[in-house]
């Protein structure tokens, strides 16, 4: 910085030897001053850089950023502001209600009036007639069919070995396909061994061990394995999937729960890495249109796709929430015209209304793109991604979020939480398989017992299990 001289040439020709040296000196000390306070300057808005970085990073929330909202902290979770309508709570007069549905009845019983209001009490029976049917449900007691196959030996009395009865194909385990469907609660329950063994000792009465829970487990895995491998088929040909991935853990060491899913099939695989190998390995020949969110290994994807636009916004209400008011002002702007984008998934927009929009959000990113801050990195990134923005106003079906790849693969979240992840391959397996399964069955409306007892008899008699329900 140039400290201009309160003096002139001639003055300072006529000034003695002692008294230039004082001016020097002082002048010395003004540039190291000026030096300093540049320094101190640059210093400051630095470390308010790095606040504003650091209180942003604070406030994130499901919200604002891609943070699930499990990680939101239940003391700073905004009020919900409930605008009263003057009505009664609940069901209100018109709507279609859900009524109790009539099950196939295992007895009967007929109440009759015994005497009218007026004190009459010789009603005629002849004149009866059922007006409503009121139904009760009840657990019965549960009794276990326990059957003892007693083997029997003899002596053949041609050569004199001793000859011992084999037991009948289908019940070397020593629990049926219903009892081992049990399974289904360290399933899709998500409880743990000794969870199970405490049901099962106090509901069937049934004592048994963990090491029997973990064998029933693994039988279990292995009869729903060609279920399991034909959702992949399934899902590898269809037209749209959603594709998602969350961290898991085994003996905790990091890896990677992924899921592939379409409004059919939900396809579940437990990975070593969260990388471009894991997602072929997933995908494998499939060459659909992929929802999914902005992760690099996506990005590169070769065929036509749709970026999350609810990832897209949350980004965009951080950046609104900034105290900097142009990144803040992009922020709110950005996300005005992204929600603006995903409300047309449901109601598409007309050419005139379409054009504007388009031109109004070109300008916007280019107007920024420029910028070395964090609106300079959105900008960019939106432009980026400009040609999978709306492909779900080009392609019948597409989603303009991952949500649905999100929803399902929230349930491995939940599961993750409880038992900490697995502790073999084979526990990834059993994984795998049995969110596949419970997925698949939820979006079909199934119940998973079944499907586990079918599959689970037709392993006992070395045969496949019934495939037709996967494609209907």
């Amino acid at each position: 910085m140039t400290i201009e001289k309160p003096y002139s040439q001639s003055q300072w020709l006529k000034l003695p030897s002692w008294a230039k040296q004082y001016v020097v000196r002082l002048e010395e000390t003004a540039a190291k001053q000026q030096a300093q306070i540049a320094s101190l300057s640059l210093q400051i808005l630095e470390q308010g850089k790095k606040i504003d970085d650091l209180a942003a990073r604070l406030n994130q929330n499901s919200t604002n950023s891609s943070k699930p909202s499990s990680t939101d902290n239940p003391y700073q979770k905004p009020k919900r502001v409930i605008e009263r309508s003057g009505r009664k709570q609940g069901g209100q007069k018109g709507h279609s209600g859900h009524k109790q549905k009539l099950l196939n009845p295992t007895e009967e019983v007929d109440v009759m009036p015994s005497a009218c209001e007026c004190g009459n009490d010789q009603l005629d029976p002849d004149l009866m007639s059922p007006f409503y049917t009121h139904q009760e449900i009840e657990l019965p007691e549960i009794k276990m069919e326990v059957t003892h196959f007693i083997l029997h030996q003899t002596v053949c009395r041609q050569c004199g070995k001793i000859v011992k009865a084999t037991l009948p194909k289908g019940h070397h385990t020593g629990y049926g396909p219903r009892f081992s469907a049990s399974a289904e609660l360290s399933g899709t329950q998500g409880n743990s061994r000794r969870a199970v063994q405490e049901f099962i000792n106090s509901v069937f009465r049934v004592p048994i061990s963990l090491g029997a829970i973990q064998k029933n487990i693994d039988r279990t895995s292995e009869a729903i394995k060609p279920i399991y491998d034909r959702l992949g088929r399934v899902a590898r040909k269809a037209r749209i999937n959603h594709i998602d991935e969350t961290s898991w853990y085994m003996k905790h060491q990091l890896v990677w729960l992924w899921v592939m899913v379409n409004s059919s099939v939900a396809y579940f695989m437990v990975q070593k890495h969260r990388s471009k190998e894991a997602f072929l390995s997933l995908i494998k020949e499939w060459t659909g249109i992929l929802v999914s969110d902005n992760y690099g290994v996506y990005r590169n994807w070769v065929s036509l796709r749709q970026t999350c636009l609810a990832h897209l916004i949350r980004r965009a209400k951080g950046l609104a929430e900034r105290s900097d008011q142009g990144v803040s002002r992009f922020g709110q702007n950005a996300q005005e015209c992204l929600q603006l984008l995903c409300s047309w998934a449901e109601d598409p927009p007309g050419l005139e209304e379409w054009n504007s929009f388009y031109a109004r959000f070109i300008d916007l990113v280019f107007a920024h793109n420029l910028r070395q801050d964090e609106a300079g990195v959105f900008a960019r990134l939106l432009i980026r991604e400009i040609d999978f923005l709306w492909v779900f106003l080009e392609v019948q079906g597409v989603d303009p979020t991952n949500n649905l790849g999100e929803r399902t693969l929230r349930f491995g979240v939940l599961w993750r939480k409880r038992p900490h992840g697995t502790q073999s391959e084979k526990g990834n397996r059993w994984v795998e398989r049995m969110l596949s399964l419970k997925q698949t069955c939820r979006m079909k409306q199934l119940p998973t017992f079944s499907i586990l007892v079918s599959a689970i008899e037709a392993y006992y008699r070395g045969q496949k299990p019934d495939l037709r329900w996967v494609t209907k």
